[in-house]
């Protein structure tokens, strides 16, 4: 993948979570992908596979915060499988409680799509 390929990667990803489209968002992702939550209890937070759990983990996401939006995007390609996106997600938990966080996310792309956010 080129740089500006993987940039409209990048781009399109933070822009499918900003319109809650989990459909629009998983077109982005490869059948074997992973995503690795920065919370839980694994090395890694907590680890979901494939489409199915992926997907899963994602749309408990946006429906615990029904007016997330991951704002303030800044998009970085380090080499032509692996990018990193910037974000500030703001919104309101189901509780009332609100989030305003500064985070990222580390992509790893092939063939054109995402193999693994962490």
């Amino acid at each position: 993948m080129n740089s500006d390929d993987l940039l409209r990667l990048l781009i399109e990803h933070t822009d499918a979570w900003n319109g809650h489209d989990i459909d629009r968002l998983m077109d982005l992702f490869a059948d074997d992908c992973v995503f690795d939550a920065s919370g839980g209890p694994e090395h890694c937070g907590r680890r979901f596979r494939g489409r199915d759990g992926v997907r899963s983990a994602f749309a408990d996401v946006l429906r615990s915060m029904p007016d997330a939006n991951w704002g303030d995007a800044r998009h970085f390609v380090i080499s032509d499988d692996y990018g990193v996106s910037e974000w500030r997600l703001t919104g309101t938990l189901l509780d009332g409680s609100c989030v305003d966080v500064l985070g990222c996310d580390f992509l790893t792309v092939r063939d054109n799509e995402i193999v693994r956010k962490n």
